[in-house]
């Protein structure tokens, strides 16, 4: 299967309309209809619905244009980080979930910019099962995540960034009196819990239980959309500290968990990992900056 195939079924994808792809991509129609067609004979099964108006995908072609954006993607990726030897420039990607460990990247990525302003970085935001997906899919280069890390897939740093759990509640809450929330204050209660595999197993060790035999109300990828759900009453969050703000007007406000969960922070990456000169100079980098911070501790 080309590259350049994919390329011509994102368009069409994209355009819903054989005639219109064909104008983006600067080729006749019946070329691009045959090439479609070839695409659907080498896979041997229909990946458009062909209405008088628009195309529309099949299931399995639904399915293609989810692989084929990752496969075009990873192509482009590399692409870009061929570069000059005497310059260090391309691409870095990086992935993390929400915390104020980013800052930490932010400076990183400050201090790697002044030295070479050729780079450039994409961020994603995911939690901790998206990032390790993209990251074995190669689409990443780094991923910021909760701890623990998989050391027989990943290699990792600590970054010097702890974060705090707790609970975002409303203010006129009854649990927001308190200056610290147990495990018995949160039995009854419908709350909100983020969906990933590692919140899961810290969370089922504080309370002691399965943290899915609790009144757990709904689950939720990143924290803003959640915050608007404790905002209208729907439940409490159980999130990080720092992540919202609960000043001023806010109508919410954030509970350590009491005993303290904390929760530390990795930078991790592929095993065995081949960069590009931009992505190992990022983990120059980011291992300088980590060895500074704890020498000023």
């Amino acid at each position: 299967m080309e590259i350049r195939l994919l390329r011509y079924f994102i368009a069409v994808a994209n355009h819903q309309s054989i005639s219109a792809a064909a104008k983006y991509l600067h080729i006749s129609q019946p070329t691009l209809s045959r090439q479609l067609s070839d695409l659907e004979a080498e896979l041997g099964t229909p990946l458009f619905i062909r209405g008088n108006r628009k195309i529309t995908l099949t299931t399995e072609g639904l399915f293609l244009l989810t692989k084929a954006k990752e496969i075009v993607k990873l192509v482009d990726k590399t692409e870009a980080n061929f570069n000059q030897p005497t310059i260090i420039s391309g691409e870095i990607y990086i992935g993390g979930g929400e915390t104020e460990a980013i800052r930490f990247i932010a400076q990183t990525l400050k201090d790697l910019l002044k030295k070479h302003p050729d780079v450039q970085f994409h961020l994603y935001s995911g939690n901790a099962d998206d990032i390790t997906d993209k990251l074995d899919s190669g689409l990443l280069d780094f991923g910021i995540v909760i701890e623990p890390t998989d050391k027989q897939k990943y290699d990792f740093m600590q970054l010097p960034a702890t974060d705090t759990w707790g609970v975002l509640m409303r203010k006129d809450s009854p649990l927001a009196e308190k200056d610290f929330i147990q495990q018995t204050d949160l039995i009854d209660k419908p709350l909100l819990i983020s969906r990933q595999t590692t919140v899961d197993n810290e969370l089922t060790g504080w309370f002691g239980q399965d943290v899915k035999s609790l009144n757990i109300a709904g689950t939720y990828n990143l924290l803003f959309n959640a915050a608007l759900m404790v905002e209208e009453n729907l439940g409490y969050a159980l999130c990080l500290d720092k992540l919202i703000n609960t000043s001023g007007n806010s109508k919410l406000c954030f509970k350590p968990l009491n005993p303290r969960l904390k929760a530390n922070l990795n930078v991790i990456w592929k095993k065995h990992q081949v960069f590009s000169h931009a992505a190992s100079k990022f983990l120059e980098q980011i291992r300088h900056n980590i060895e500074k911070y704890n020498q000023n501790e």
